[in-house]
Parts: C-alpha cells; sequence; structure tokens
C-alpha cells in the first residue's frame, strides 16, 4: 500500500476482525471476552443487531447493502461472501479485475474521507486503530464497524462472523473448513528455527506469537526465536530486535514483511546486519535466507491465509536445505 511505512513508523497496527452465524432476522450477539465468539442468532422485529470486535452493537433494519473497507484481509472476505463491497484499501499488488473496479479509500492512517463520503456505504469496517478519524466519517451518515484480526482463529471467526451478518453461512462454513483442511495437512516435520521481522525503510521489529504472522509461522511448522521478547507497550504483538538474542539463538532464516519498497527494505536491513559484525554469523545470512514475504499473500491475508500457510511452509523447507 502507498506510503505503508506510516503503518510502522506512525502506529504499527494491523487491521482485523472476529466471527458468526446466520439469520435474515438475525441477532448477530457475541461476547467480546468470548474465546469462541460463535454468533447467536435471535428473531427480531424485521431488525438484525451486530456486535463488532470493540464490543459496539449496531443495528441493521436488514442486511447491510453496501460495505467499503480499509482493510485487504476483509476485503477479501467480503467478496468471498458476496457482499457488495463499494470501498477498497489502496493495495500495489495486483489483486485482479473485481478488485480494481472497486474505488480506492486509502488506509486506515491515510483515509481518503472524500471518497468516503461520496461512496455513502452503509458501514464501513475499519481497524480499531481507525477510532481517531470515526467522528469525521460517522457525521456522513456510514456506520463504523471496528473488526481485530491477530491469529488465524481470528481470521475464521471473522469469516462466520460476517457470513451471518451477509446472510452467507453456507459459504462462509465452506471457507473455515478449507482453513481447517490445510492446518491439518501439518507441517513438513520442520522446527526451524526463524524470525519474522515487520519493516519499513529504517524500521524493523520482531513478530512474537501473538501476532497473526507468528501464528502463521507456528502453524506452518517453524519455530519463532523472538517468542519470548518483550513486547512494546504500544504494539504488544511487536517487540524491539534484540540483536543479543538474535545472534544467541541464530534463526536459520528472517522472513520479512513489509508494505511498501520491498527492495529497499531488504536493502536497508542488510545493511543493518552487515554493519554489526555479530549479524554477519547467523547461519540466516550466511546462506542468505533472508526472504521478502509477498504482500499479497502476508498482507492481512483474509481468505488467504491458506497460501500464506503453504508459502511459509516451503520457506522453511528450503531454508532447512540450505543449512544441511
Amino acid at each position: 500500500m502507498k506510503n505503508f511505512k506510516f503503518l510502522l513508523i506512525g502506529a504499527l497496527a494491523l487491521s482485523l476482525a472476529a466471527c458468526g452465524e446466520e439469520s435474515k432476522t438475525a441477532d448477530v450477539n457475541a461476547s467480546v471476552d468470548q474465546v469462541d465468539m460463535e454468533q447467536q442468532t435471535l428473531e427480531t422485529v424485521g431488525a438484525l443487531t451486530f456486535i463488532d470486535d470493540l464490543g459496539n452493537k449496531h443495528e441493521f433494519e436488514a442486511t447491510p447493502g453496501s460495505v467499503a473497507t480499509l482493510n485487504p484481509g476483509m476485503m477479501d472476505i467480503l467478496l468471498e461472501l458476496g457482499a457488495n463491497v463499494t470501498g477498497r484499501p489502496t493495495i500495489t499488488s495486483d489483486r485482479g479485475a473485481e478488485v480494481e473496479a472497486i474505488q480506492e479509500i486509502g488506509n486506515p492512517h491515510e483515509p481518503s474521507f472524500e471518497q468516503i463520503a461520496a461512496l455513502n456505504a452503509e458501514i464501513l469496517i475499519v481497524p480499531p486503530s481507525f477510532k481517531q478519524f470515526a467522528t469525521t466519517v460517522e457525521a456522513t451518515g456510514t456506520k463504523i464497524v471496528y473488526s481485530n484480526m491477530n491469529s488465524v482463529d481470528d481470521i475464521k471467526k471473522t469469516i462466520k462472523k460476517y457470513g451471518a451478518l451477509f446472510n452467507n453461512t453456507a459459504t462462509a462454513e465452506k471457507l473455515v473448513a478449507q482453513i481447517d483442511e490445510k492446518i491439518a495437512e501439518g507441517t513438513t516435520g520442520s522446527t526451524l528455527d526463524a524470525l519474522i521481522v515487520y519493516g519499513a525503510p529504517g524500521t524493523y521489529l520482531a513478530a512474537l506469537d501473538n501476532s497473526l504472522y507468528g501464528d502463521i509461522l507456528n502453524k506452518a511448522g517453524g519455530k519463532n526465536i523472538a517468542a519470548d521478547l518483550p513486547a512494546i507497550d504500544k504494539y504488544p504483538t511487536y517487540a524491539n530486535l534484540s540483536v543479543e538474542k538474535i545472534v544467541e539463538r541464530n534463526p536459520k532464516v528472517i522472513m520479512l514483511i513489509t508494505h511498501a519498497k520491498p527492495a529497499a527494505v531488504k536493502e536497508g536491513f542488510e545493511k543493518q546486519l552487515k554493519e554489526n559484525a555479530a549479524w554477519k554469523n547467523l547461519d540466516a545470512v550466511k546462506n542468505d535466507q533472508i526472504i521478502i514475504l509477498p504482500a499479497e499473500l502476508f498482507d492481512n491475508p483474509g481468505t488467504q491465509v491458506v497460501e500464506a500457510i503453504d508459502y511459509m511452509r516451503g520457506v522453511l523447507k528450503t531454508a532447512e536445505e540450505a543449512v544441511k
């Protein structure tokens, strides 16, 4: 996405979501603290009650007729569920003609208020970090719905939840089953030591196990060497890179996640490694196993988390062969 360096420099927060069940006149209801988040469906007087991931209650007279989102993964989920998506985030990767035809409305930290107002979508689905802009958007009559996906389970719950809201639980169940099948395939048998770095030019943080990327790594069969590093207060799913700990644990592969200028991010990171003599001895550096993960699979992947798990399994397998 354009200017995604602001995501890390200004506010490194991922845009994400939860889960649900279906009915035409349903009350899609769940406690934010529930681990399972299975949505209850209750008959109401011609209305839908939907509770978002921050616990906000939203009333709809019927299934929303139009929806916009600033999250690529949410956009993917909504399109799979057959929702009428009229506004989408700015995306640098090729997502096909269907996505290209949807109006761009910016990203969570640089929204286009003019385009959002012009769309007049019934709801706008955003990450919690968007709260600073909520008043401006709600003044146009669009409902703000908050979504938060920090794990594969969160993605599954989100699919179920919006499958209920958009009256398409059959597709939602099919999508969740595909994710479960991919996870059930198991791993390559690898327990390879790995490090995932979330980066923008000049800024690099380690993904923890409670991040979506750390969860994907675990499900792909890797071992996150940064798992026990202290979380950053403002961004609790990430940690500052500890040279001492990383050198001590010697990752066999380092995976970079970036949303803009991937070549520049990799070049900057490799320069940082070369400037520190200790980094040069890492197996990942010596074996040229510094890998940029493709944004189209790892930028809040939504239903593409299936492909993301597969891709990471391939990275781990290649790195394992490199150290033999």
